[in-house]
């Protein structure tokens, strides 16, 4: 009976693998229900130990929204929803509850700029009526602005504060414009950058950054072929196919914390993004007439009420879509991770390999996979592993792991020798789709920790206790560029612009 025993970094890279396998892509339209929402609509979540130069002890928090953003989408482009709630969750303990929150909520003023026609001051139909750049705004008519506050305990009945400008004091902070071109703002990076702000925590003694705005897509992903019956070159060369998605932006909430502000009893935290939205809509249609002045003064479309209802969940990227069969996906996104063990036969049987076989005759390694519930549910035991053991699906990290810096990081995480990555968090840089898709088909099958295996095996696929693949990466041929990724907070890249204003010759 063949076992493999490694020390414990290289444990953490193997298991790096497993804990992806459930995990194909970034989370877009995975649910019947919030594709109808996508301004609620989280597409990924990173969390991982900052490594901007001079950040050591950070930990980067980014939580995205409203999917598949093409940069010309105008006139009214991508703003969030007002009568929403956007949360990132923090656990410390390990009994898959939220011991912090950080709660953002957005606010929409539309100032019906008007312009002189023949004597008639006439409202506008577009964003901004002129060049716009962080100290001068009269030209814009839609201004976003939000407050983060800071829950401890219960996401709706713990103690609340709030975070503030560490600077000036105020508890709102602007949002950006997204790019709608290089005439409107020239700059669009030194622009954006003025809307990252130093802001102070509660309850810890060094202040934090935030920022909240369009950013590029920074998940890189054969979108298209996975969904295609898998129709890829698996085991060809990882930058054979497109990033289908290269083209489009996304909605980040970026925050970063002090790590000793969010951990507990050891280094270890998980985290997890939901939004959720008010219970009750009633639709009000603004008075109808030639006057101008009437529609704008309207309380407009709809009017929502009620108790917030948790519409969206996004841990470890793409779960939902992938894994969870569709009678549960709806049930998924409004599910908390106590909850999870609902969904336990998704991950000690998981239906991708079985596809894999069906399609390409490739024999699916057996089940029940115990090897994904030890690293994906529960954590790996001294590495990712919190002080009580609940199986819950979120994404954990250890913040005592040293971050890589930006320029020796490798795309394939703990698998490729780089112990800061995936499934050690996430960082923008990390290939979850080649990690998912090499441990899916069984590489860390009866995999020890530091040989001990009493108490330290991850687990087998069955009565499988050894490798199943050989070890091949397997690839859905789409490779990320870490020159497309900021070394700097906010990390993702600055969004494409819906036009650039150059002649095609």
């Amino acid at each position: 009976m063949q076992r493999h025993s490694f020390i414990l970094p290289a444990a953490c890279t193997l298991a790096a693998l497993l804990a992806s396998s459930i995990s194909l892509a970034s989370s877009h339209r995975e649910a019947p229900f919030i594709t109808g929402m996508p301004k609620v609509d989280g597409t990924d979540f990173y969390m991982f130990n900052s490594y901007e130069s001079g950040r050591d002890g950070y930990v980067t928090l980014i939580a995205n929204y409203l999917p598949l953003q093409d940069a010309y989408g105008g006139p009214n482009y991508f703003s969030l929803d007002d009568d929403a709630i956007y949360e990132i969750h923090i656990d410390n303990t390990g009994n898959a509850r939220e011991d912090i929150t950080f709660q953002f909520q957005f606010n929409t003023e539309r100032k019906n700029l008007a312009v002189d026609v023949g004597g008639v001051n006439v409202p506008v139909p577009l964003i901004n009526i002129g060049a716009i750049t962080a100290a001068d705004n009269t030209a814009q008519n839609v201004l976003e602005s939000y407050t983060v506050k800071m829950i401890t305990g219960d996401r709706r009945t713990g103690n609340v504060q709030t975070l503030t400008n560490a600077g000036s004091g105020s508890d709102t902070f602007a949002k950006p414009l997204d790019n709608i071109g290089t005439q409107s703002i020239p700059d669009y990076a030194t622009y954006a950058d003025s809307f990252v702000y130093d802001v102070t925590i509660p309850d810890c003694p060094m202040p934090g950054k935030v920022f909240a705005g369009q950013r590029q897509e920074g998940f890189v992903v054969n979108l298209g072929e996975v969904f295609d019956l898998v129709a890829l070159n698996p085991l060809g060369a990882r930058d054979s196919r497109r990033n289908t998605i290269g083209d489009k932006n996304v909605t980040s909430l970026a925050l970063e914390v002090p790590a000793s502000c969010l951990t507990g009893e050891n280094t270890v935290i998980g985290g997890w993004t939901t939004a959720s939205v008010r219970q009750a809509t009633v639709f009000n249609p603004a008075p109808q007439g030639t006057d101008t002045t009437a529609s704008a003064n309207a309380k407009g479309p709809a009017v929502k009420g009620g108790a917030y209802t948790q519409v969206s969940r996004l841990g470890n990227p793409l779960v939902n879509e992938v894994v969870i069969g569709l009678q549960d996906k709806d049930r998924f996104n409004t599910s908390e991770p106590k909850d999870d063990g609902q969904f336990a036969t998704y991950v000690t049987n998981p239906t991708l390999p079985a596809l894999v076989e069906i399609l390409f005759g490739v024999p699916a390694p057996e089940t029940p996979r115990n090897d994904l519930v030890t690293v994906f549910l529960t954590g790996v035991p001294g590495v990712t592993q919190l002080p009580t053991v609940t199986a819950s699906e979120m994404l954990r990290l250890n913040t005592g792991v040293p971050a890589t810096a930006a320029g020796a990081q490798v795309d394939l995480g703990v698998a490729g020798g780089d112990f800061a990555g995936f499934p050690n968090g996430r960082r923008p840089i990390d290939d979850v789709v080649d990690i998912a898709l090499t441990a899916a088909e069984g590489f860390l099958c009866g995999l020890d920790l530091n040989g001990e295996a009493a108490g330290g095996e991850l687990g087998n696929c069955g009565t499988q206790d050894s490798q199943v693949n050989g070890g091949a990466i397997v690839n859905d041929g789409a490779l990320p560029d870490p020159a497309a990724y900021l070394t700097v907070f906010p990390y993702l890249n600055t969004p494409l612009p819906g036009a650039d204003n150059v002649a095609v010759e």
